[in-house]
């Protein structure tokens, strides 16, 4: 191996890195919020990528209409709860949420479907009809166990996972898709070339992690968050909702699985099972960071890029398995180092 060929992958660890950080930072948000392993990030990785590609081939993507039918589950789950209560006050806003923004987004998704929009505006149209998936997705499957145990809360994630990867065959297909590069060219810096695509997913996903920090530290919502992640109890007793945080918690992983979705898919080629090994490498990020370190957790990403990166150069054919092996040692010092502490009744 030359010096060309180590910038290389060192280039190619970096970029595949961002990515795994902004999927190991929503999983960390997402534990520290409710307490659940989130393995379906992958999937909202997934599904962004191939709504996009849907937009950029001029068909109405499968999302569209998923999305509905989430949404009028998660109404009727609500209709359910008003009329055993008989308070029908919060009906309203559960009408808004689940069921007319849904309809609204997938009219204007079959409009812009054949009008070839450019790049840009499909990728708003994108975030349009994935991120509110998200809060939809925590009333339907975590909503009713919010306060199980940990355990509880990983076997839905198990079963969520299963149904959206089948859900995802259904309404996308088993051929995979690539989008359109969001930038062409090259970048010459000495004797190593930097693609455009390169320098725009590290800066985006620069720019997101910032956004979300000035989201976290100054916004009303973003505190109420941290306060929820701090101590569910006593954010409840403050007045915060565990709803509230819980459905904003999952709004914002579908956001970051969404632009990761669509900032990997010039890259490679997107099938509608390609999220779990994307969001696995996100946890093994997120695992180094121990699911608690936002700044670990990033650094934790860009290691696990840089050594698939190389790992593919030297055995290509056992790349995927040094990765996850890297969480062994990672697992084994965690265990050996942290205080066990019983958890909550």
């Amino acid at each position: 191996m030359d010096t060309s060929i180590a910038l290389i992958l060192i280039q190619d660890g970096i970029t595949n890195g961002a990515i795994y950080a902004l999927l190991a930072i929503a999983l960390v948000l997402v534990f520290a919020v409710t307490r659940t392993i989130f393995i379906p990030q992958g999937e909202f990785v997934t599904f962004g990528a191939l709504t996009l590609a849907g937009f950029v081939s001029g068909k109405t993507p499968g999302t569209a209409t998923l999305l509905v039918a989430a949404g009028v589950i998660a109404w009727l789950m609500d209709l359910a709860v008003a009329v055993r209560f008989r308070n029908f006050r919060p009906l309203l806003r559960s009408t808004i949420g689940f069921v007319v923004v849904p309809v609204l987004f997938y009219f204007v998704a079959r409009y812009a479907a054949g009008h070839g929009l450019p790049l840009a505006v499909n990728v708003l149209l994108t975030l349009a009809l994935v991120v509110p998936f998200g809060p939809i997705l925590y009333r339907i499957a975590y909503q009713p166990v919010a306060e199980a145990s940990v355990l509880v809360l990983l076997i839905v994630s198990v079963g969520v996972h299963l149904a959206m990867t089948g859900l995802g065959l259904i309404f996308f297909g088993a051929e995979g898709s690539r989008t359109p590069a969001f930038a062409e060219g090259s970048l010459e810096i000495g004797s190593t070339t930097i693609s455009a695509q390169s320098m725009v997913v590290v800066g985006t996903s620069l720019a997101l992690i910032v956004a979300l920090y000035l989201f976290f530290e100054f916004t009303l919502y973003g505190k109420a968050l941290r306060a929820t992640a701090v101590n569910r109890r006593g954010a409840r007793l403050m007045g915060i909702s565990t709803v509230m945080s819980g459905r904003i918690t999952f709004a914002v992983a579908a956001l970051i699985g969404c632009f990761s979705g669509m900032l990997v898919a010039p890259i490679t080629t997107i099938y509608y099972d390609s999220g779990f090994l994307i969001g696995l490498k996100g946890f093994v990020a997120a695992i180094i960071g121990g699911l608690g370190s936002y700044p670990i957790a990033a650094a934790g990403a860009i290691l696990v890029g840089l050594l698939e990166a190389f790992s593919s150069f030297w055995a290509s054919a056992y790349k995927e398995v040094i990765v996850f092996t890297l969480i062994i040692p990672v697992l084994l010092i965690r265990s050996l180092t942290s205080k066990h502490i019983e958890e909550e009744e």
